[in-house]
């Protein structure tokens, strides 16, 4: 899952960086460069996403350690 996660986020990346590549800047909102925009806002919000989820796989990591160690005592 972890390996998964890593890909997922190293595409959102690559995406960001295409679609970065076509903006164009004097009119962000236009044609091509409206789908750019919109690309570059997804896979921000995909990259953020499965960061969200390896802090939360983490977290429950560690409460399942300390749960277990709380029961040995």
């Amino acid at each position: 899952m972890k390996i998964f996660i890593y890909i997922l986020m190293i595409l959102g990346i690559g995406l960001i960086v295409f679609n970065a590549t076509k903006l164009d800047m004097s009119n962000p909102f236009e044609g091509e460069s409206a789908v750019a925009a919109i690309g570059i806002l997804a896979a921000a919000c995909a990259v953020l996403l499965m960061v969200i989820l390896q802090l939360a796989l983490r977290v429950r990591k560690k409460k399942r350690g300390r749960n277990h160690l709380d029961s040995n005592s």
